[in-house]
């Protein structure tokens, strides 16, 4: 929950946009305030943006692959979504002799693009709130009584459903379990990779200039939706036709000026925007910094070795991006939430509200309390996870104990083999296990040093010394079948996996006796012995107080409109075009252009290097209609639009409905507007559509996919 801001910047904005964005919003798509849309300056109606009875925007706005939005943008199932969120399917397709994460990626037709197996897309048909049926009978009801009715209740509504073949229906919970919404989708199997620029303009600036801005990076890559004769979803055939869409984005290349109206259509992740202040004291102080340590140990490793040598930059290109996206935003969620008082914002809220209503009061006492109590196992919980999920040694000994323990309880069949399999193939596929040694010692030395004991394995000091520790483990990998030596020989393709498991028991016998797995059996039972069970007993006693909290925070302020957390479902975000006044004396204009690349270029750099051709282009000015009023071709702007994680290749679209953009980051200022979204700082970083049709038309030379699209000029 934020308070609101009355402090607004020295940043000119019109004062309805300062009022309409206080709080930010992510809303339901059929409950959006097309009111305030439209005082802010929106042209179309809510209906055009989603209807179920007929086509309208939301029928070309999928989520990509269950983590990131994408948009259908022709007649013929064209997908665009960010360069970052098709990385690990350009990455499968890349190898040392054909390296399309260097080089990019361009089909010449529809033959040429490229399957991915395992790849989705989903279309929301419908929304429906379904919270007086799921919640009947509930009202006397707490803890696991009030769970188990209303999951009864949820399978009751789904069963109400008349579906599809081809669909399905998943509720959701919104207001922390104060509302209720089902939704309708239909998966589509086979995704195709079409185009993707050079990482050196699609993940130009890489690490540097993430969550940064200025930005100048072009961060789009292009997919095509597959569907049977009959238009319906199908796995993978070479039968398959190109998806006809109930609707597509016409692609302004109009210039963009600030303070224009846009909102962006898309599935934000998960957001936290009503904690109390307790809780985002803890996020601030304790929590992220955690975090934070264990990732910055991981990413500086995985780095000497990534600038050494070629072949470890592409197989650990995607799993070093992964893991260092989140490693800055939590940084810059930190650095956010003290510059914007978050804190003492929640706090001066807080007592407004206990001054209107008087019940609220032994709420916040009771979330106080609770989170005070939690504070120790949550933070060991930070550390753990991270430092499992970060050495990757520690994830594959995880992944086979999951294994050994399903099989001893009976519970392993033929398919239960072929999932194992494959999620290990997965890992191994981009695995060094003596680059994942050097990892595993580092953040083992920084668990034991900053952990206090009893959180922690008898005798756990002795991994305190890093060097002492990559001995250890380097030693204890000789004969271990988690790292592919032992069993595998060094060796860990897909038929050295499926001889392995031609005889679990014996597989489960020699894991048993493992020295790597002893040594993460070892730390996990220590996390279960210590934490696991305890965080878990205060969070269900949070949740319910939180839940409680929300309900009276709606019922109390009359004067603020609220919309649910993001939670991985479809929204609508609206701002305008604007720079911001992060710091001091300090402007940032809203748009970047094409000469700001060449100003950022360092040639042979593993970030800032650009491809000759662009060079060219710039030099030549071979902009064709693709330059803005300064001549020059506009690359990312930034907009007051609430956004997260998940919004990743969502559309950013004009006052009329027309993608201008592509969403793909945030100010590193404002990334704390998962907890407290500020109206100074927050601020959406997209591609431009220009930038994006200059790269497929003049640096790819793929006009045939620009004579697929509706160009709005």
């Amino acid at each position: 929950m934020i308070k609101r801001s009355f402090l607004l910047s020295a940043v000119i904005v019109p004062a309805v946009m300062a009022f309409a964005q206080q709080y930010g919003g992510m809303w339901i798509p059929t409950e959006v305030n097309e009111k305030e849309m439209k005082e802010m300056g929106m042209k179309i109606s809510a209906k055009q943006i989603f209807d179920p009875s007929k086509p309208s925007i939301k029928d070309a706005v999928v989520q990509f692959n269950g983590g990131c939005t994408a948009e259908i943008i022709s007649p013929q199932g064209l997908l665009l979504t960010n360069h970052h969120c098709g990385y690990g399917q350009i990455q499968k397709h890349s190898s040392v002799q054909n390296d399309y994460l260097t080089d990019g990626f361009w089909a010449k037709d529809m033959n040429g693009e490229l399957p991915n197996p395992g790849v989705t897309v989903d279309f929301i048909a419908d929304i429906k709130e379904v919270t007086n049926q799921v919640l009947a009978g509930t009202q006397n009801l707490e803890g696991k009584a009030a769970d188990d009715l209303i999951n009864k209740n949820m399978e009751t509504v789904k069963a109400g459903f008349k579906l599809e073949p081809w669909q399905k229906v998943v509720i959701r919970p919104m207001y922390y379990g104060n509302k209720y919404y089902a939704y309708i989708i239909e998966t589509y199997k086979d995704v195709r990779l079409v185009g993707a620029p050079p990482s050196s303009i699609g993940k130009f600036g890489s690490d540097t200039d993430n969550w940064v801005w200025p930005r100048h990076t072009g961060d789009f890559a292009m997919f095509r939706i597959y569907a049977d004769k009959n238009n319906k979803p199908a796995e993978y055939s070479k039968d398959n036709v190109p998806y006809k869409p109930k609707y597509f984005l016409p692609v302004s290349i109009k210039d963009k000026q600030e303070n224009d109206f846009t909102f962006v259509f898309g599935f934000p992740g998960r957001t936290t925007e009503y904690l109390p202040s307790i809780a985002v004291e803890k996020v601030m102080n304790e929590i992220d910094p955690a975090m934070i340590s264990v990732r910055e140990v991981a990413l500086k490793t995985l780095d000497e070795k990534m600038r050494a040598d070629q072949g470890t930059k592409i197989k650990y290109a995607s799993k070093y991006a992964s893991i260092a996206n989140y490693w800055k935003k939590w940084i810059g969620e930190v650095e956010g939430l003290k510059k914007s008082d978050a804190v003492g914002k929640k706090e001066e809220y807080e007592k407004k509200l206990m001054s209107l209503n008087k019940d609220i009061t032994p709420t916040i006492t009771e979330l106080k309390r609770l989170y005070t109590l939690q504070a120790p196992f949550a933070l060991n919980r930070a550390y753990y996870t991270e430092v499992v999920r970060n050495a990757e040694t520690l994830t594959l000994a995880n992944n086979y104990a999951s294994f050994v323990e399903a099989l001893d309880a009976g519970k392993v069949d033929a398919t239960t083999i072929e999932n194992f399999k494959k999620r290990l193939t997965n890992i191994y596929a981009d695995f060094d296990g003596e680059l994942d040694a050097k990892v595993t010692a580092k953040v083992l030395a920084l668990y034991a040093n900053k952990t206090p004991a009893k959180f922690l394995p008898k005798d756990f000091d002795q991994y305190k010394n890093e060097s002492q520790n990559l001995t250890k483990i380097e030693e204890l990998s000789k004969n271990s079948v988690i790292t592919g030596r032992g069993i595998f020989n060094g060796a860990t393709t897909v038929s050295d996996i499926n001889k392995v498991f031609q005889d679990p028991k014996a597989l489960a016998q020699n894991l048993k006796n493992d020295p790597l797995m002893n040594l993460f059996l070892s730390l996990r039972q220590a996390y279960l012995d210590t934490t696991d069970e305890q965080y878990r007993t205060f969070q269900g006693h949070i949740d319910t107080a939180q839940k409680k909290y929300m309900a009276q925070q709606m019922e109390t302020d009359k004067d603020r409109k609220f919309f649910p957390d993001a939670n991985s479902t479809l929204r609508v975000t609206y701002g305008k075009v604007a720079g911001s006044n992060p710091r001091d004396a300090v402007y940032y204009g809203y748009q970047t252009h094409l000469a700001g690349v060449m100003e950022k270029y360092v040639p042979g750099d593993y970030e800032f290097d650009v491809p000759k051709k662009l060079i060219e282009l710039y030099d030549t000015k071979n902009y064709g209609i693709y330059k803005d009023k300064t001549g020059d071709v506009p690359v990312n702007f930034t907009a007051t639009n609430h956004t997260t994680g998940g919004n990743s290749g969502s559309p950013a679209l004009d006052a009329h409905g027309n993608l201008i953009g592509l969403n793909f980051d945030r100010q590193w200022e404002g990334t704390m507007s998962d907890i407290n979204f500020d109206p100074r700082f927050s601020r959406n970083i997209m591609v431009d559509t220009k930038y994006i049709l200059f790269i497929i038309d003049k640096y790819a030379d793929a006009k045939w996919l620009i004579n697929e699209m509706k160009v709005v000029k």
